[in-house]
Formats: structure tokens, C-alpha cells, sequence
């Protein structure tokens, strides 16, 4: 639950979601760009999935990530709690299949914008009352499966054939299960097919003026 905060207000919680390869990454990373120390925190719900060993298995035996009980989406949730009341979370950064990545220890610090960025993000009915700006990130098919290909590949060590199955067989059931249903509800629809620098300063300026006006606020609460 949300505690009384007597030192700090609520932050302003964005959530970002969308469709594998849509760009929500890059997006997110242009929202935080120019911010500095304290002024903004970012959680990526991709750090909060299960263990592999916990990973459901599909009719061909093939391990599906894309379901929403593959992500542990209580703790998720949970260190949202945590931030949102004033206190700093450590979390395990996650590898998926890259033997060669040598994961991170995540230090997340409490500040004034709260960037809340995953797949499933608006699934989770708990965030609705939290959320207080909803951005969905939108591409073509085709500009998201060579996404799709050039991440997994590249970052993730999955052979293409292993991309292209589970895109077909995970990503794209998942799409419309878990996110297509959901972009209606969005306060900003995003269409990252290629530029999207002007409704990305739209929205950094109106951060930069949320980051000033609880700052306002703290020194007069606290003056």
C-alpha cells in the first residue's frame, strides 16, 4: 500500500508499453534524456522475470517468455510500492539467454518522475490508480520483427530461426492478449515507425515542469 508520505509527495508515474520491437526502450531513453541525479527513476519490468527454470514450456518444447505469469509481477509490483514511498530498491539486472552477460545490481533511487516501462505493464489492474500517464509505443510488423531479430540476436545470443518461431508462436499471441487491448486506454499513442522527436520533447518538457513543481512544493513544505 501507499504510505503517508510526510516528507515527499507521490511521484508522477508514466508507464510505457507496446509490442515487442516497437521501440519502448528508445523511447523511454529519450524521455530520461537531459534529467539530472534525482530528478527522474526508471523500472524496466524486463528485470522481473522468473528464473528459466520457472518458464513455461509450449506444444514444441519450446520455453515461452511471453506470457504474463513469466514475469514475478508481485515483486514487480512491490518495489513500485517502495519507490513510490520515498525508499530505494536494489534489483538483479536479467540476462535471458546470454551466457556471456554478467548481470548488474540495480540501484533505483526515489525521485519526482517515475518511469514504469514493460510489455505487460497495463495488464496489471494494481497499477491502474498509480499510473498517472499511459504512453503506448506503436510499429509496423515488419519494422518490429527486424527489431525483434536485431536485439535477440545481438544481445541475447538466439539463433534467427529461434526469433522468428517464437515471434510467431509467443510474441505475436501475446500482442493481442496482453497489449492490443489496452492502446485505446492510452493517454499517448506513440508511432515509432521512424521519428518521433517532436511529441518526445512534448513530453520531456512537461517532465522537466513536473521535476520543478515538486520541487517548489518540497521547499515550501519543508521551509
Amino acid at each position: 500500500m501507499i504510505e503517508n508520505l510526510s516528507l515527499r509527495e507521490k511521484p508522477f508515474v508514466i508507464g510505457i508499453t507496446g509490442g515487442s520491437g516497437s521501440g519502448k526502450t528508445t523511447v523511454l531513453r529519450e524521455l530520461a534524456r537531459g534529467f539530472g541525479p534525482g530528478d527522474l527513476s526508471v523500472m524496466s519490468m524486463d528485470n522481473y522475470y522468473k528464473s528459466r527454470e520457472e518458464q513455461e514450456y509450449d506444444d514444441q518444447g519450446v520455453q515461452n517468455f511471453d506470457l504474463f505469469s513469466s514475469i514475478d509481477t508481485e515483486a514487480f509490483y512491490q518495489d513500485i510500492l517502495v519507490l513510490i514511498n520515498g525508499k530505494p530498491v536494489s534489483i538483479t539486472e536479467y540476462g535471458f539467454n546470454n551466457h556471456h552477460h554478467q548481470p548488474n545490481i540495480i540501484r533505483i533511487e526515489p525521485a519526482p518522475v517515475l518511469i514504469l516501462e514493460g510489455i505487460f505493464l497495463f495488464h496489471m489492474s494494481q497499477l491502474d490508480p498509480i499510473i498517472d500517464l499511459k504512453i503506448f509505443v506503436e510499429a509496423k510488423d515488419a519494422i518490429k520483427i527486424i527489431r525483434r531479430i536485431t536485439r535477440d540476436k545481438n544481445e541475447r545470443n538466439y539463433p534467427v530461426d529461434d526469433v522468428l518461431y517464437r515471434y510467431a508462436a509467443h510474441v505475436v499471441p501475446a500482442y493481442e492478449q496482453y497489449i492490443a487491448p489496452y492502446k485505446e486506454r492510452a493517454d499517448i499513442i506513440i508511432n515509432n515507425n521512424d521519428k518521433t522527436g517532436s511529441i518526445i520533447k512534448v513530453i520531456r518538457s512537461f517532465l522537466h515542469w513536473e521535476v520543478q513543481q515538486k520541487g517548489k512544493r518540497s521547499i515550501v513544505k519543508n521551509g
